[in-house]
């Protein structure tokens, strides 16, 4: 099984000053941790894209092509490409330049984000929300797999035997997964089209998720697929400490973003007992020490199948310091004891 990390680019925001951390100090931090996770052998790294003062990366494929230059085996994903709002000929040239870059560890993760901030902001209505996504995957993975390319939609101009350059070093192809949130419908598409699945679980108990996961695998064969090709990740938020204090006060950094983000949506202030609930057996936090999450990632392997895990570290934006250290600990306790 695959293990990797991913990140938002959280920034946390100084109450003293009423601005984010800045950017780019946070950008900066982020090569250095992701060449850590290389020097350790984590096998993935994940970036996500977001619009917003509250997040470094809104174009997770420069960061990840930056990234490249300073690591040498770790796979260097999207985490995810907000496709909808996206045009896939340039989707494609930009992570086919990463994967020449990076000889080859180039991946897309394509969702739908949680988040709508990129609609107003290139242009696209939230009336086509649905329509967007599954016409722009269409193309995506049809420049993907052929050379030429002939295709029409209604939200797009056609194109007409056109090549997209460059092609990627695999004989041009990308590996491209489907990132869901639980939504039966998508998880429905990415098994007809043979799409490896990443589900993120962040809430409530993992083991809800299970006829979901059993849904994409029968599909998946159903569909005719091979069933030896069957890639299924998770990616759930995540930090590892040995010191008990540290996982601790590791809350507040957990509560200040969740509660930044249900402001907007209605939630109800983060309680200490929905944290300590979550880092329970049954809990959808990996949040402990060393043994402690790889006990839990090897209960996902026992429940899913699951042929890889992405643990969400910087939620809240832990100090670089206690980052490098959550990293290191996954890298040489974690991992070992789930592979």
């Amino acid at each position: 099984m695959e293990l990797g990390i991913g990140m938002f680019g959280d920034l946390a925001f100084d109450q003293t000053t009423g601005k984010y951390r800045n950017a780019g100090i946070k950008i900066r931090e982020i090569l250095e941790q992701v060449k850590l996770m290389d020097e350790l052998g984590i096998d993935v790294f994940a970036m996500g894209e977001h619009h917003r003062a509250d997040y470094a990366v809104s174009s997770p494929e420069i960061v990840l092509a930056a990234a490249a230059s300073i690591t040498k085996n770790i796979k260097l994903a999207s985490g995810v490409t907000v496709l909808s709002s996206s045009e896939p000929v340039k989707v494609y040239e930009d992570f086919a330049t990463l994967d020449l870059i990076s000889d080859g560890r180039a991946e897309i993760f394509v969702g739908r984000g949680s988040f709508i901030e990129s609609f107003p902001l290139y242009g696209y209505s939230l009336n086509d929300y649905e329509e967007l996504f599954d016409e722009k995957l269409e193309l995506l993975l049809k420049i993907n797999s052929e050379e030429n390319v002939s295709w029409t939609g209604k939200l797009r101009a056609p194109m007409q035997n056109q090549t997209v350059y460059p092609r990627a070093k695999n004989n041009g192809k990308i590996p491209i997964w489907r990132a869901v949130g639980g939504t039966p419908q998508s998880v429905l598409s990415a098994a007809q089209l043979g799409m490896p699945l990443v589900v993120a679980i962040i809430g409530g108990m993992p083991i809800q998720f299970k006829n979901l996961i059993e849904f994409y695998k029968q599909e998946y064969l159903k569909a005719g697929h091979d069933e030896a090709e069957i890639q299924i990740a998770i990616h759930s938020h995540t930090f590892v400490s040995d010191e008990k204090e540290v996982v601790d006060g590791y809350f507040h950094n957990y509560k200040s973003q969740m509660d930044r983000i249900g402001s907007s949506r209605g939630w109800s202030p983060y309680t200490k007992m929905q944290y300590e609930g979550g880092r329970a057996k049954d809990g959808a936090l990996f949040i402990g020490s060393a043994n402690e999450v790889a006990d839990k990632i090897n209960y996902m392997k026992e429940i899913f199948g699951i042929t890889r895990f992405i643990g969400h570290m910087d939620v809240g934006d832990p100090a670089h310091d206690v980052m490098m250290k959550s990293i290191q600990l996954f890298g040489d306790k974690t991992a070992p004891q789930v592979r």
